[in-house]
């Protein structure tokens, strides 16, 4: 297989404490193919948006990345002081935020932010410039791209603007785009029309796409592969496919389990019972243990690394267990 054009090995991301840290990230690793969707899912605090900001070098002043390696096109990009790293961002790589109204420029039209990096970025002139935008406008699906580009922000729908943030992140043309829930503000409709124009570009252009979601019917019709995260670390990685059908951790198994079917007849919707752990003195063993059904003796004892299942990985001690129960009772249809 050739080299990935992002490849996260051993991340971790802290934040200090009066009385110690919190590892927001703890060893985490995965990478993306040319041309690859890659989803990443888990609950809130899990750990995939901090990963994800680590990446472009987007963390809250208070953050450090405390070890592991990032590697963007063959690029180290955890040394040198940031200076690689802004060489690549928006080039190589570039970011789509959750909430477009907090990533835009309120008091600047949406053309010309489209515009910006062409003009400092590709050393375009400002004609050259004005022409990529509205090229840009029109292949998101902006109608009517030259009365649009003098609109401000405020003046555009919600989705009209997460489409704005789109193009904004195509204009430089990167080999990756970085997703952090884009459509979680967006109503339902909206949130489609958002994922079918990912799914074309990527189609298309031939882009990279890491797409972090809590929602896992959007990475089953956005990503090739998934990375599961929970309390800071990877715990599964595979294809939708294969994670979907035959979860090897329970923690997968739970979230899937916690998904309404509508083609699978139950008598109850199902949770996961407890609560993720404190980050700052997580328990010993395997992180979700105490919230597992499947536990035994040694999941208690000792960390739990990750465990290659051919094209798979798990961090489960008894995912044979874990597959079982997902083959007698199926989680998921129609993947």
């Amino acid at each position: 297989m050739s080299t990935p054009l992002l490849r996260v090995t051993d991340l971790q991301v802290e934040f200090p404490l009066a009385h110690g840290v919190l590892r927001a990230v703890d060893g985490a690793s995965f990478d993306v193919q040319e041309g690859e969707a890659l989803g990443i899912v888990g609950e809130s605090g899990s750990g995939k948006t901090m990963a994800l900001r680590a990446i472009v070098g987007l963390l809250p002043r208070a953050a450090r990345i405390a070890g592991g390696t990032v590697e963007i096109d063959g690029v180290d990009v955890t040394r040198g002081g940031g200076a690689k790293l802004r060489e690549l961002r928006g080039r190589t790589v570039s970011m789509v935020f959750q909430e477009p109204m907090t990533a835009l420029n309120p008091v600047m039209r949406v053309g010309d932010q489209i515009a910006e990096a062409p003009l400092v970025r590709l050393g375009a002139g400002r004609r050259g410039a004005r022409d990529r935008a509205l090229e840009l406008m029109r292949l998101v699906g902006i109608a009517d791209p030259s009365r649009r580009y003098e609109a401000y922000p405020h003046e555009l729908s919600g989705g009209m603007r997460q489409r704005v943030v789109i193009a904004i992140a195509l204009s430089a043309d990167p080999k990756l785009i970085l997703c952090d829930e884009p459509t979680t503000a967006l109503d339902v409709t909206i949130q489609d029309q958002i994922l079918k124009l990912l799914a074309a570009l990527q189609a298309d252009l031939g882009v990279s796409i890491v797409f972090v979601s809590h929602d896992l019917a959007v990475i089953a019709q956005t990503c090739q592969r998934i990375a599961v995260m929970y309390a800071g670390q990877v715990v599964e990685t595979g294809t939708v496919a294969e994670v979907f059908r035959e979860p090897r951790h329970p923690y997968t198994l739970a979230l899937l389990r916690s998904v309404p079917d509508f083609d699978l007849v139950r008598n109850h919707l199902s949770s996961i019972p407890g609560s993720p752990p404190d980050l700052a003195s997580p328990p010993q063993g395997c992180r979700f243990h105490p919230r597992c059904s499947f536990v035994r003796p040694d999941c208690t004892q000792a960390p739990i690394p990750l465990i290659a299942l051919g094209s798979r990985e798990t961090r489960c001690l008894h995912h044979e267990d874990c597959a079982a129960a997902a083959r007698a009772e199926p989680v998921v249809t129609g993947v």
